[in-house]
């Protein structure tokens, strides 16, 4: 009887990171953390919104959603837009909005992609979330 070689799975798979990676318009290796939020920032749908969370665990890094929030603060110096309104808490809040002048523009932003939301908090959350683990 002839033995079968036993593939090793892990091999065959890529860490999230590759995974953004490959779909990096730069194709650098060397980005940094910062770098690779905003790249996942950047293929969330207009009226689609997603979590620091979840933005941090599709990079492999599940417990750094407050590392993706200074991320987030850092778009101003990014070298190409990140559309950050797009990125709220984990339940749906605007908590990004002091970040914008004026507070308000974070939710005209949304809006003006269809997203409804009523005190400082997106409606239909979990109907809008976008999970770029599942997603990229």
């Amino acid at each position: 009887m002839a033995k079968t070689k036993k593939k090793n799975s892990s091999a065959a798979k890529t860490t999230p990171r590759e995974k953004l990676r490959s779909i990096n318009p730069s194709g650098e290796q060397d980005d940094s953390f910062f770098d690779l939020v905003h790249e996942v920032a950047r293929q969330i749908p207009p009226g689609r919104v997603t979590s620091y969370g979840a933005i941090a665990a599709s990079l492999g890094t599940r417990l750094s959603a407050r590392m993706v929030g200074w991320a987030m603060m850092a778009v101003p110096y990014a070298k190409k837009p990140v559309p950050a309104h797009r990125v709220v808490n984990r339940v749906g809040l605007l908590t990004g909005k002091h970040h914008y002048d004026p507070p308000g523009k974070m939710q005209e932003l949304l809006e003006k992609e269809g997203v409804v939301v009523k005190n400082d908090k997106i409606v239909n959350f979990s109907k809008l979330f976008w999970d770029p683990a599942k997603e990229l």
